[in-house]
């Protein structure tokens, strides 16, 4: 995939580990903003795993490291040996609105972005990952929702999915933003459940969310349906709310999970 414009953050000036890269999106028709972090142990490496993190509502790019520590959590984990050494990839959900749900929206398609455009810039940006480089994918809330559906429609690029506090239909971003969501009423497929209907199998998969969570329901009543339908899967519960305090800590669920697939 050929790019108009890619921009990348000088080495000389970057925190230690962290890559920023700003392109041209042609799903977006603008601009998009991509946080990368390689861990020292991966530096110089070739074929290194993959995560693309995707952030909820009102967040950006560097919402997963400068909220969420996320890259800090991978450091400890990889030194103690809990976790393979990660590319982290953070992109930008295309800042549309309070968020965009990562789906397509006619004109900017948010949902191409995630699925085809961020596995190709990052192969082409990033001298540690190549085309044997394994991808996959996790997200939080509206960013969970976002790793399932793209998870699930490109599992040809990501071989293993996770989540944590997940919306699971894109009917539920009503709870969560401002503007009008009516459009979201000819999405095929917005609920998880509706995308898994029919699949067979679906790529190794885990989620979880707080017990005092507001999606608490949801997130049982898909991990109910995942059973029924005989798919297999992961899901727990945790003491915890709808924060990053949460997710902060379970994020360390992903790294171990996604370790044990690389």
């Amino acid at each position: 995939m050929n790019f108009r414009t890619i921009e990348i953050s000088d080495p000389l000036f970057e925190p230690k580990g962290f890559r920023f890269i700003t392109v041209k999106s042609i799903a977006l028709k603008n601009r998009a903003d991509v946080s990368v972090f390689i861990p020292e142990s991966a530096k110089g490496k070739v074929r290194v795993p993959v995560i693309v993190l995707l952030h909820g509502v009102y967040g950006s790019h560097w919402a997963w490291t400068m909220k969420g520590n996320a890259h800090n959590t991978l450091i400890s984990m990889i030194e103690n040996g809990e976790s393979a050494p990660f590319v982290l990839v953070m992109p930008s959900d295309g800042l549309w609105g309070d968020g965009s749900g990562y789906v397509s929206h006619g004109i900017q398609d948010f949902e191409k972005w995630i699925g085809e455009e961020v596995p190709s810039l990052m192969k082409q940006t990033i001298d540690e990952v190549d085309a044997d480089s394994k991808i996959f994918i996790s997200g939080l809330s509206m960013g969970g929702y976002g790793a399932f559906r793209i998870g699930l429609k490109f599992s040809s690029f990501y071989k293993g999915i996770s989540g944590h506090s997940l919306i699971t239909d894109i009917a539920q971003m009503k709870n969560f933003v401002e503007e009008d969501w009516s459009f979201s009423n000819g999405i095929d497929g917005r609920g998880i459940q509706n995308l898994i209907s029919g699949m067979n199998a679906i790529p190794p998969a885990r989620f979880d969310c707080g017990l005092d969570d507001y999606l608490l329901i949801p997130n049982q009543e898909l991990h109910k349906f995942l059973m029924h339908s005989n798919i297999p899967h992961e899901y727990q519960e945790f003491p915890g709310g709808h924060n990053w305090n949460y997710w902060q800590d379970k994020i360390k669920l992903t790294y171990r999970f996604f370790s044990r697939l690389v």
